[in-house]
């Protein structure tokens, strides 16, 4: 069944997008802008400047209680023990099978709170995931649909946002947070987190306060040039720098091993699935998640497959695109191990040509 404009949820800005001229389109459910003039502009807005991305549609729960820790750790596969006041850590729930339920940021706001930020596709999914395995009696939110969220991207974020706050932005180091006054408005989370590799922050406040907040960024940013920017422009911003999309790079069939993941997979603790991933981890995969790059002159896209100099098919591309920073042809997909490392020359199967491209090390984008 197709989803239509009456079965979509709205975020608290919806209007505002529609009255900004955004292509709405329909995105995990939601009703969401993927662009509003042009996903060149907005991406290279981002990239020198500063962008705005309404990323509403994302899923909050609020786990709090004397276990709380205990649950993150059984269902997540990074050692949350490694969490302080204030820190965020980039984790995944794995499922019993070696692949993964969803990617998600683990908040710890105190020693028995914490926040988790999922993929709006996986909400209920992940939802239902950790209360099946919440046998600690932690208390669940889901704030979900009382939260918006703001990615404010780019080099010229930060000056934009720190006329709104009194809290020094410059003394919120990378994946760190703090709560506090924005824009007015009181318990603002201000993080120092973003899915672009352009600097800048997360605002997470009520739905009530979207309005106000969105305003007053974009008087914020008026100097700066600052832009709204679209789910077209998040997509490649976020491939440039080799970050995994949930649904493309990574799902329940995918290992985080697999994946590249192995930095978020900890076996210094219990987790769900860990003997299985630590004999992947110790005895190696048939295959990997690798980035490369067109040689031939050809744009990759999702699902096209990838052969040998033989044309024997050895995988498929997970995400591909031509990057506007680069102008070339750039994508992530599974190959096998044998054909994984860096340099090693592989074929794009683009309609009925098979296009020349290298494996390369991400982030495509170097710093």
């Amino acid at each position: 069944m197709s989803e239509t404009a009456t079965q979509l949820k709205n975020t608290a800005l919806t209007s505002t997008h529609v009255a900004l001229g955004a292509k709405m389109v329909p995105f995990a459910g939601y009703n969401m802008p993927v662009s509003y003039s042009g996903l060149n502009e907005e991406h290279l807005c981002v990239r020198n400047s500063v962008g705005v991305f309404d990323v509403s549609h994302m899923g909050e729960f609020i786990l709090k209680g004397d276990k709380a820790l205990d649950l993150i750790q059984l269902v997540t596969s990074n050692d949350a023990a490694q969490l302080y006041d204030g820190r965020v850590q980039y984790s995944c729930l794995p499922n019993a099978s070696g692949g993964i339920v969803d990617d998600l940021l683990v908040y710890r706001i105190d020693e028995k709170t914490y926040m988790l930020v999922v993929n709006a596709s996986n909400i209920t999914k992940d939802w239902n995931w950790i209360s099946s395995h919440n046998t600690f009696g932690v208390e669940m939110k889901d704030i979900s649909d009382r939260t918006s969220l703001l990615a404010v991207q780019g080099p010229k974020a930060q000056a934009a946002l720190q006329k709104l706050t009194d809290v020094d932005l410059s003394a919120i180091p990378y994946y760190h947070f703090v709560k506090g006054k924005f824009a007015g408005f009181d318990n603002v989370v201000i993080s120092n987190t973003g899915y672009t590799g352009a600097g800048g922050f997360e605002i997470y406040f009520d739905n009530e306060q979207a309005d106000g907040i969105w305003k007053a960024v974009f008087e914020a940013g008026e100097e700066f040039g600052i832009k709204p920017v679209g789910l077209g422009a998040r997509d490649t911003l976020r491939l440039e720098m080799g970050f995994c999309l949930y649904g493309n790079d990574i799902d329940d069939t995918t290992s985080p091993i697999e994946a590249g993941l192995g930095w978020i997979t900890k076996f210094n603790k219990d987790f769900i699935n860990k003997d299985a991933l630590l004999a992947q981890k110790e005895n190696g995969v048939q295959r990997k998640l690798v980035g490369f790059e067109m040689i031939d002159r050809g744009i990759p896209r999702h699902d096209y497959e990838i052969a040998d100099a033989e044309g024997n098919v050895i995988g498929k591309v997970t995400s591909g695109t031509q990057a506007p920073s680069l102008q070339k042809g750039i994508g992530m997909g599974y190959v096998k191990t044998a054909f994984a490392k860096a340099d090693t020359e592989i074929y794009i199967k683009v309609r009925d040509k098979a296009l020349k491209a290298k494996v390369v090390k991400v982030p495509f984008l170097k710093a």
